[in-house]
Protein backbone atom coordinates (compact mmCIF):
# COMPACT_ATOMS: atom_id res chain seq x y z
CA UNK A 1 0.00 0.00 0.00
CA UNK A 2 2.73 2.10 0.93
CA UNK A 3 4.98 1.41 -2.48
CA UNK A 4 1.28 2.08 -4.34
CA UNK A 5 0.58 5.32 -2.69
CA UNK A 6 4.40 6.46 -3.09
CA UNK A 7 4.21 6.86 -6.36
CA UNK A 8 1.42 9.35 -7.27
CA UNK A 9 2.50 11.72 -4.49
CA UNK A 10 5.88 11.36 -6.02
CA UNK A 11 4.49 12.69 -9.31
CA UNK A 12 2.61 14.80 -7.37
CA UNK A 13 5.82 16.46 -5.91
CA UNK A 14 7.12 16.84 -9.16
CA UNK A 15 4.11 18.53 -10.60
CA UNK A 16 4.20 21.16 -7.90
CA UNK A 17 7.57 21.35 -8.65
CA UNK A 18 7.39 22.40 -12.59
CA UNK A 19 4.36 24.57 -11.78
CA UNK A 20 5.87 26.44 -9.03
CA UNK A 21 9.11 26.81 -11.43
CA UNK A 22 6.76 28.34 -14.19
CA UNK A 23 5.03 30.53 -12.04
CA UNK A 24 8.00 32.30 -10.62
CA UNK A 25 10.18 32.11 -14.30
CA UNK A 26 6.77 33.77 -15.91
CA UNK A 27 6.98 36.17 -12.53
CA UNK A 28 10.54 36.98 -13.29
CA UNK A 29 10.25 37.77 -16.86
CA UNK A 30 7.04 39.68 -16.32
CA UNK A 31 8.89 43.17 -16.77
CA UNK A 32 10.03 44.46 -20.47
CA UNK A 33 13.76 43.54 -21.28
CA UNK A 34 15.88 46.57 -21.94
CA UNK A 35 19.16 47.05 -24.07
CA UNK A 36 20.97 46.14 -20.93
CA UNK A 37 19.21 42.78 -21.00
CA UNK A 38 20.29 42.19 -25.13
CA UNK A 39 23.96 43.29 -24.15
CA UNK A 40 23.86 41.12 -21.36
CA UNK A 41 22.58 37.62 -23.58
CA UNK A 42 24.86 38.74 -26.31
CA UNK A 43 28.09 38.41 -23.68
CA UNK A 44 26.81 34.83 -23.29
CA UNK A 45 25.89 33.98 -27.15
CA UNK A 46 25.71 35.15 -30.38
CA UNK A 47 21.78 35.71 -30.79
CA UNK A 48 19.38 37.76 -28.76
CA UNK A 49 15.64 37.39 -29.28
CA UNK A 50 13.43 39.70 -26.72
CA UNK A 51 10.58 37.78 -25.85
CA UNK A 52 8.72 40.17 -26.96
CA UNK A 53 9.56 40.06 -30.78
CA UNK A 54 9.41 36.42 -30.32
CA UNK A 55 6.61 36.24 -33.48
CA UNK A 56 9.74 36.86 -35.97
CA UNK A 57 12.15 34.10 -35.10
CA UNK A 58 11.02 30.93 -34.10
CA UNK A 59 13.28 29.11 -31.16
CA UNK A 60 13.98 26.63 -34.25
CA UNK A 61 15.33 29.34 -35.86
CA UNK A 62 17.14 31.35 -33.58
CA UNK A 63 18.79 28.15 -32.84
CA UNK A 64 19.69 26.92 -36.29
CA UNK A 65 21.15 31.17 -36.71
CA UNK A 66 23.22 30.46 -33.01
CA UNK A 67 24.43 27.49 -34.32
CA UNK A 68 25.79 29.36 -37.61
CA UNK A 69 27.63 31.65 -36.14
CA UNK A 70 29.48 29.25 -33.37
CA UNK A 71 30.48 27.08 -35.61
CA UNK A 72 31.73 29.62 -38.10
CA UNK A 73 33.79 30.61 -34.55
CA UNK A 74 33.43 34.75 -35.82
CA UNK A 75 32.20 37.57 -33.52
CA UNK A 76 28.95 38.15 -34.99
CA UNK A 77 26.27 39.49 -32.53
CA UNK A 78 22.19 39.33 -33.92
CA UNK A 79 19.73 41.36 -31.69
CA UNK A 80 16.00 41.05 -32.50
CA UNK A 81 13.94 43.56 -31.13
CA UNK A 82 10.36 44.93 -30.75
CA UNK A 83 10.41 48.44 -31.91
CA UNK A 84 9.21 49.93 -28.38
CA UNK A 85 10.28 52.61 -25.43
CA UNK A 86 12.71 50.24 -24.62
CA UNK A 87 14.48 50.54 -27.40
CA UNK A 88 14.54 53.98 -28.80
CA UNK A 89 16.21 54.03 -32.14
CA UNK A 90 18.23 57.20 -31.92
CA UNK A 91 22.15 55.37 -31.16
CA UNK A 92 20.48 52.08 -30.37
CA UNK A 93 22.96 50.17 -32.60
CA UNK A 94 26.11 51.98 -30.96
CA UNK A 95 24.36 51.67 -27.21
CA UNK A 96 24.49 48.23 -27.45
CA UNK A 97 27.77 47.86 -28.64
CA UNK A 98 28.53 50.51 -26.18
CA UNK A 99 26.61 48.23 -23.31
CA UNK A 100 27.97 44.67 -24.73
CA UNK A 101 31.65 45.75 -24.82
CA UNK A 102 32.74 43.56 -27.70
CA UNK A 103 34.63 43.91 -30.99
CA UNK A 104 32.64 42.22 -33.92
CA UNK A 105 29.84 42.91 -36.60
CA UNK A 106 26.10 43.68 -34.89
CA UNK A 107 23.04 43.09 -36.87
CA UNK A 108 19.55 44.36 -35.36
CA UNK A 109 16.23 43.66 -36.58
CA UNK A 110 14.17 46.33 -34.95
CA UNK A 111 10.24 46.16 -35.63
CA UNK A 112 10.55 45.57 -39.14
CA UNK A 113 13.57 47.81 -39.67
CA UNK A 114 16.90 46.67 -40.22
CA UNK A 115 20.48 47.69 -39.40
CA UNK A 116 24.20 46.74 -38.89
CA UNK A 117 27.55 48.16 -38.04
CA UNK A 118 31.12 46.19 -36.87
CA UNK A 119 34.15 47.67 -35.79
CA UNK A 120 36.60 48.61 -38.80
CA UNK A 121 39.11 45.96 -37.50
CA UNK A 122 36.75 43.24 -37.92
CA UNK A 123 35.01 44.38 -40.69
CA UNK A 124 35.71 47.62 -43.15
CA UNK A 125 32.81 50.28 -43.39
CA UNK A 126 31.90 49.92 -46.73
CA UNK A 127 31.92 45.85 -46.39
CA UNK A 128 28.74 47.04 -43.53
CA UNK A 129 27.26 49.25 -45.63
CA UNK A 130 27.67 46.90 -48.93
CA UNK A 131 26.32 43.83 -46.72
CA UNK A 132 23.66 45.97 -45.33
CA UNK A 133 22.40 47.28 -48.81
CA UNK A 134 22.57 43.77 -50.36
CA UNK A 135 19.73 42.39 -47.49
CA UNK A 136 17.63 45.40 -47.32
CA UNK A 137 17.21 45.08 -51.46
CA UNK A 138 13.96 44.71 -52.99
CA UNK A 139 13.06 41.06 -53.47
CA UNK A 140 15.70 39.40 -51.20
CA UNK A 141 12.56 38.65 -48.40
CA UNK A 142 11.75 41.24 -45.12
CA UNK A 143 10.63 38.30 -42.59
CA UNK A 144 13.42 39.09 -40.16
CA UNK A 145 14.59 34.68 -40.47
CA UNK A 146 15.40 35.40 -44.41
CA UNK A 147 16.98 38.65 -44.16
CA UNK A 148 19.09 37.73 -40.87
CA UNK A 149 20.27 34.37 -42.12
CA UNK A 150 21.29 35.89 -45.59
CA UNK A 151 23.35 38.63 -43.54
CA UNK A 152 24.52 36.09 -41.46
CA UNK A 153 25.69 33.81 -43.96
CA UNK A 154 27.68 36.78 -45.50
CA UNK A 155 29.08 38.06 -42.83
CA UNK A 156 31.04 35.02 -41.25
CA UNK A 157 32.84 34.78 -44.07
CA UNK A 158 33.89 38.28 -43.95
CA UNK A 159 34.30 39.16 -40.16
CA UNK A 160 37.87 38.94 -38.98
CA UNK A 161 38.84 37.31 -35.36
CA UNK A 162 37.13 34.42 -33.18
CA UNK A 163 34.10 34.36 -31.14
CA UNK A 164 34.70 35.84 -27.41
CA UNK A 165 35.43 33.46 -25.17
CA UNK A 166 32.54 34.33 -22.76
CA UNK A 167 30.20 32.61 -25.41
CA UNK A 168 29.66 28.80 -24.83
CA UNK A 169 29.86 27.27 -28.43
CA UNK A 170 27.94 25.98 -30.36
CA UNK A 171 27.81 22.50 -29.50
CA UNK A 172 24.56 21.17 -30.24
CA UNK A 173 24.31 17.59 -28.51
CA UNK A 174 20.47 17.15 -29.02
CA UNK A 175 20.52 14.88 -32.26
CA UNK A 176 20.30 11.12 -30.64
CA UNK A 177 20.64 12.30 -27.02
CA UNK A 178 18.13 9.83 -26.22
CA UNK A 179 19.21 6.79 -28.45
CA UNK A 180 19.91 3.74 -26.04
CA UNK A 181 18.81 5.53 -23.02
CA UNK A 182 16.18 3.50 -21.06
CA UNK A 183 12.62 5.54 -20.77
CA UNK A 184 13.03 4.86 -16.48
CA UNK A 185 16.39 6.88 -16.77
CA UNK A 186 15.10 9.24 -18.70
CA UNK A 187 12.44 10.23 -16.10
CA UNK A 188 14.73 9.68 -13.18
CA UNK A 189 16.84 11.74 -14.45
CA UNK A 190 14.14 14.66 -15.06
CA UNK A 191 13.36 14.50 -11.94
CA UNK A 192 16.76 15.12 -10.65
CA UNK A 193 17.14 18.00 -13.41
CA UNK A 194 13.92 19.25 -12.18
CA UNK A 195 15.21 19.83 -8.63
CA UNK A 196 18.59 20.65 -9.51
CA UNK A 197 16.98 23.18 -11.49
CA UNK A 198 14.83 24.54 -8.91
CA UNK A 199 17.91 24.84 -7.15
CA UNK A 200 19.65 26.15 -9.90
CA UNK A 201 16.99 28.81 -9.78
CA UNK A 202 17.09 29.88 -6.26
CA UNK A 203 21.19 30.63 -6.99
CA UNK A 204 20.05 32.70 -10.38
CA UNK A 205 17.71 34.54 -8.50
CA UNK A 206 19.44 35.29 -5.42
CA UNK A 207 22.79 36.78 -7.61
CA UNK A 208 20.15 38.93 -9.72
CA UNK A 209 18.85 40.37 -6.30
CA UNK A 210 22.54 40.77 -5.34
CA UNK A 211 23.52 42.86 -8.56
CA UNK A 212 19.99 44.76 -8.57
CA UNK A 213 20.99 46.16 -4.75
CA UNK A 214 24.46 46.70 -6.01
CA UNK A 215 22.88 48.91 -8.97
CA UNK A 216 20.97 50.76 -6.91
CA UNK A 217 23.78 51.48 -4.23
CA UNK A 218 26.13 52.62 -7.29
CA UNK A 219 22.87 54.48 -8.50
CA UNK A 220 22.22 56.18 -5.47
CA UNK A 221 25.85 57.93 -4.95
CA UNK A 222 25.95 58.36 -8.58
CA UNK A 223 22.58 60.41 -8.37
CA UNK A 224 24.51 63.10 -5.27
CA UNK A 225 26.62 64.28 -7.73
CA UNK A 226 24.39 64.21 -10.92
CA UNK A 227 22.05 65.96 -8.61
CA UNK A 228 24.80 68.53 -8.09
CA UNK A 229 25.31 68.82 -11.56
CA UNK A 230 22.09 69.85 -12.65
CA UNK A 231 21.40 72.23 -10.18
CA UNK A 232 25.03 73.78 -11.26
CA UNK A 233 23.55 74.20 -14.88
CA UNK A 234 20.37 75.32 -13.78
CA UNK A 235 21.53 78.20 -11.72
CA UNK A 236 24.15 78.91 -14.60
CA UNK A 237 20.91 79.51 -16.91
CA UNK A 238 19.19 81.41 -14.03
CA UNK A 239 22.29 84.21 -14.13
CA UNK A 240 21.92 83.93 -17.96
CA UNK A 241 20.55 87.71 -19.23
CA UNK A 242 19.36 86.43 -22.00
CA UNK A 243 15.47 86.92 -23.50
CA UNK A 244 14.63 85.49 -26.88
CA UNK A 245 12.77 89.22 -27.77
CA UNK A 246 15.85 91.42 -26.61
CA UNK A 247 17.16 94.00 -29.24
CA UNK A 248 19.22 92.35 -31.37
CA UNK A 249 18.61 88.80 -30.44
CA UNK A 250 18.09 86.33 -33.98
CA UNK A 251 16.29 83.64 -35.02
CA UNK A 252 20.33 81.28 -33.97
CA UNK A 253 19.96 82.88 -30.42
CA UNK A 254 16.85 81.68 -29.92
CA UNK A 255 17.47 78.29 -30.99
CA UNK A 256 20.77 77.99 -28.64
CA UNK A 257 18.30 79.08 -26.22
CA UNK A 258 16.25 76.67 -26.26
CA UNK A 259 18.74 73.69 -26.82
CA UNK A 260 20.15 74.96 -23.44
CA UNK A 261 16.90 75.12 -22.18
CA UNK A 262 15.62 71.53 -23.33
CA UNK A 263 18.86 70.23 -22.55
CA UNK A 264 18.28 71.19 -18.77
CA UNK A 265 14.83 69.60 -18.78
CA UNK A 266 15.94 66.31 -20.63
CA UNK A 267 18.88 65.92 -18.15
CA UNK A 268 15.93 65.70 -15.22
CA UNK A 269 13.50 63.86 -16.41
CA UNK A 270 16.92 61.02 -17.56
CA UNK A 271 17.58 60.96 -14.14
CA UNK A 272 14.14 61.01 -12.56
CA UNK A 273 13.51 57.80 -14.94
CA UNK A 274 16.87 56.45 -14.03
CA UNK A 275 16.96 52.90 -13.23
CA UNK A 276 20.55 51.67 -13.85
CA UNK A 277 24.51 53.12 -13.23
CA UNK A 278 24.47 53.15 -17.02
CA UNK A 279 21.55 55.95 -17.16
CA UNK A 280 23.31 58.65 -16.20
CA UNK A 281 25.71 58.28 -19.08
CA UNK A 282 22.58 60.19 -21.08
CA UNK A 283 21.92 62.67 -18.11
CA UNK A 284 25.41 63.78 -18.16
CA UNK A 285 25.50 63.93 -21.92
CA UNK A 286 22.49 66.55 -21.80
CA UNK A 287 24.04 68.60 -20.04
CA UNK A 288 27.61 68.65 -21.78
CA UNK A 289 25.19 69.48 -24.85
CA UNK A 290 23.21 72.27 -23.03
CA UNK A 291 26.60 74.24 -21.80
CA UNK A 292 27.79 74.01 -25.73
CA UNK A 293 25.12 75.45 -25.96
CA UNK A 294 25.19 78.28 -24.39
CA UNK A 295 28.90 78.91 -25.21
CA UNK A 296 27.86 79.20 -29.01
CA UNK A 297 25.14 81.79 -27.45
CA UNK A 298 27.14 83.87 -25.80
CA UNK A 299 29.82 83.63 -28.76
CA UNK A 300 26.99 85.14 -30.96
CA UNK A 301 25.84 87.76 -28.73
CA UNK A 302 29.11 89.07 -27.90
CA UNK A 303 30.14 88.49 -31.81
CA UNK A 304 33.25 86.45 -31.78
CA UNK A 305 33.35 83.40 -33.84
CA UNK A 306 31.54 80.33 -32.96
CA UNK A 307 33.60 77.90 -30.87
CA UNK A 308 34.84 74.35 -32.13
CA UNK A 309 32.86 70.91 -30.55
CA UNK A 310 35.20 70.77 -27.92
CA UNK A 311 34.95 68.19 -24.79
CA UNK A 312 34.52 69.51 -21.33
CA UNK A 313 37.08 70.84 -18.74
CA UNK A 314 38.60 67.34 -17.39
CA UNK A 315 38.90 68.75 -13.76
CA UNK A 316 35.24 69.41 -13.82
CA UNK A 317 32.60 69.19 -16.44
CA UNK A 318 30.65 72.24 -14.55
CA UNK A 319 33.50 74.65 -15.99
CA UNK A 320 31.77 74.11 -19.52
CA UNK A 321 33.49 73.23 -22.75
CA UNK A 322 37.12 73.47 -22.93
CA UNK A 323 39.63 75.93 -24.48
CA UNK A 324 42.69 74.34 -24.82
CA UNK A 325 44.70 70.93 -23.99
CA UNK A 326 47.45 70.84 -21.67
CA UNK A 327 50.14 68.52 -20.24
CA UNK A 328 49.35 67.47 -16.85
CA UNK A 329 50.75 65.01 -14.82
CA UNK A 330 48.24 62.74 -11.69
CA UNK A 331 49.07 61.43 -8.86
CA UNK A 332 51.81 58.55 -9.04
CA UNK A 333 50.71 58.71 -13.27
CA UNK A 334 52.56 59.77 -16.31
CA UNK A 335 52.09 62.76 -18.23
CA UNK A 336 49.12 63.53 -20.65
CA UNK A 337 47.14 65.99 -21.97
CA UNK A 338 43.70 67.38 -20.73
CA UNK A 339 40.98 69.77 -22.24
CA UNK A 340 40.62 72.39 -19.55
CA UNK A 341 38.58 75.23 -19.60
CA UNK A 342 40.34 78.98 -19.68
CA UNK A 343 40.53 79.41 -15.74
CA UNK A 344 41.95 75.74 -15.10
CA UNK A 345 44.74 76.57 -17.99
CA UNK A 346 45.86 79.54 -15.99
CA UNK A 347 46.05 78.11 -12.56
CA UNK A 348 48.38 75.30 -13.94
CA UNK A 349 50.31 77.48 -16.26
CA UNK A 350 51.10 79.37 -12.79
CA UNK A 351 51.41 76.32 -10.98
CA UNK A 352 48.78 76.33 -9.01
CA UNK A 353 46.49 73.19 -8.72
CA UNK A 354 43.46 73.01 -10.89
CA UNK A 355 40.02 73.60 -9.14
CA UNK A 356 39.10 69.63 -9.41
CA UNK A 357 35.53 67.85 -9.35
CA UNK A 358 35.94 66.09 -5.96
CA UNK A 359 32.68 63.01 -5.10
CA UNK A 360 32.46 61.55 -1.62
CA UNK A 361 34.93 58.26 -1.17
CA UNK A 362 33.20 57.72 2.12
CA UNK A 363 33.72 58.79 5.96
CA UNK A 364 33.06 62.19 4.61
CA UNK A 365 36.53 62.41 2.92
CA UNK A 366 35.81 63.70 -1.10
CA UNK A 367 39.00 62.88 -3.48
CA UNK A 368 38.81 64.00 -7.35
CA UNK A 369 36.61 61.76 -8.92
CA UNK A 370 40.03 59.72 -10.89
CA UNK A 371 40.57 58.74 -7.79
CA UNK A 372 36.78 57.45 -7.13
CA UNK A 373 35.19 53.95 -7.49
CA UNK A 374 34.29 52.46 -10.96
CA UNK A 375 30.66 53.73 -9.94
CA UNK A 376 31.29 57.24 -11.46
CA UNK A 377 32.15 55.51 -14.88
CA UNK A 378 29.04 56.62 -16.67
CA UNK A 379 28.85 59.30 -15.21
CA UNK A 380 32.39 60.49 -16.94
CA UNK A 381 31.60 58.48 -19.80
CA UNK A 382 28.54 60.90 -20.75
CA UNK A 383 31.04 63.92 -20.70
CA UNK A 384 34.10 62.01 -22.44
CA UNK A 385 31.91 59.99 -25.13
CA UNK A 386 34.00 58.51 -28.00
CA UNK A 387 36.83 56.73 -26.95
CA UNK A 388 38.82 60.26 -25.17
CA UNK A 389 38.73 58.57 -21.77
CA UNK A 390 41.04 55.76 -21.51
CA UNK A 391 43.74 57.97 -22.72
CA UNK A 392 42.78 60.94 -20.23
CA UNK A 393 42.45 58.43 -16.91
CA UNK A 394 45.48 55.82 -17.72
CA UNK A 395 47.33 55.33 -14.64
CA UNK A 396 44.52 56.84 -12.76
CA UNK A 397 42.29 54.81 -10.25
CA UNK A 398 39.21 55.06 -11.93
CA UNK A 399 41.45 54.30 -15.44
CA UNK A 400 42.54 51.05 -14.12
CA UNK A 401 39.36 49.78 -12.92
CA UNK A 402 37.06 50.59 -15.92
CA UNK A 403 39.19 49.46 -18.50
CA UNK A 404 38.89 45.87 -17.24
CA UNK A 405 36.46 43.21 -18.81
CA UNK A 406 35.25 43.05 -15.13
CA UNK A 407 33.75 46.36 -15.18
CA UNK A 408 32.79 46.06 -18.91
CA UNK A 409 30.27 42.87 -17.44
CA UNK A 410 29.40 44.33 -14.37
CA UNK A 411 28.33 47.44 -15.76
CA UNK A 412 27.34 46.37 -19.07
CA UNK A 413 29.85 47.44 -21.21
CA UNK A 414 31.32 50.56 -19.37
CA UNK A 415 32.70 53.64 -20.84
CA UNK A 416 36.22 53.16 -21.69
CA UNK A 417 37.95 50.15 -22.88
CA UNK A 418 41.15 48.80 -22.02
CA UNK A 419 43.12 50.20 -25.47
CA UNK A 420 45.57 49.03 -27.14
CA UNK A 421 45.63 46.72 -29.99
CA UNK A 422 42.67 44.08 -30.28
CA UNK A 423 40.59 41.85 -32.81
CA UNK A 424 36.97 40.65 -33.02
CA UNK A 425 35.22 38.91 -30.36
CA UNK A 426 37.98 41.01 -27.86
CA UNK A 427 36.38 43.08 -24.50
CA UNK A 428 36.86 47.02 -25.37
CA UNK A 429 33.97 48.36 -23.33
CA UNK A 430 33.14 51.22 -24.91
CA UNK A 431 36.61 52.70 -26.28
CA UNK A 432 36.06 51.67 -30.10
CA UNK A 433 36.66 53.58 -33.60
CA UNK A 434 32.78 54.70 -33.82
CA UNK A 435 33.69 55.42 -37.82
CA UNK A 436 32.24 51.63 -38.14
CA UNK A 437 29.29 52.83 -36.30
CA UNK A 438 28.03 56.13 -38.89
CA UNK A 439 25.82 58.69 -37.94
CA UNK A 440 25.61 57.65 -34.29
CA UNK A 441 27.52 60.02 -31.78
CA UNK A 442 26.06 62.95 -33.82
CA UNK A 443 22.42 62.78 -33.62
CA UNK A 444 22.05 59.59 -36.71
CA UNK A 445 19.42 57.71 -35.56
CA UNK A 446 17.36 54.79 -36.95
CA UNK A 447 14.38 56.84 -38.50
CA UNK A 448 16.78 60.02 -40.16
CA UNK A 449 19.34 58.32 -41.94
CA UNK A 450 21.55 57.79 -39.70
CA UNK A 451 22.55 53.60 -38.24
CA UNK A 452 25.46 51.61 -39.03
CA UNK A 453 26.79 51.76 -42.45
CA UNK A 454 23.33 50.70 -43.72
CA UNK A 455 22.08 54.28 -43.62
CA UNK A 456 19.74 53.52 -41.08
CA UNK A 457 16.66 51.36 -40.10
CA UNK A 458 14.03 51.09 -42.84
CA UNK A 459 10.49 50.17 -42.10
CA UNK A 460 8.94 47.32 -43.70
CA UNK A 461 8.09 49.07 -46.67
CA UNK A 462 12.11 50.12 -47.49
CA UNK A 463 12.99 46.85 -47.95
Amino acid sequence: MRNRLFAPLWACLLLMLSAALLAMSSTAHAAPATIDDAARALRQGPVFVDPAASGQLSAAQEAALEKKITDADKPVFVAVLPATSEYPADNLLQNLRTDTGITGVYAVRLGDGFDAGADPQVMPVRAVDNLTTAVKAPGTGTNAATQLNAFVDRAVKEAKGSAPASWSGGDNAGDGAANGVPVGGLIVLGGVVLIGGGAAFAVVRRNRKRKEEEERAALEKLRVVVDEDITAYGETLDRLDFHPGEKGADDAMRVDYERALDSYDDAKSRMGNAQHPSDVRGVTQALEDGRFSLAVLEARRTGRALPARRPPCFFDPRHGPSVADVLWTPSGGAAREVPVCGADEVRLREGEDPMSRTVDVGDGRRRPYWEAGPAYGPWAGGYFGGGLLPGLLVGTMLGSMLSTPAYAAEYGGGDFGGGGEWSGGDVSGSDFDSSGFGGFGDGGGFGDGGGFGGGGFDGGGGF
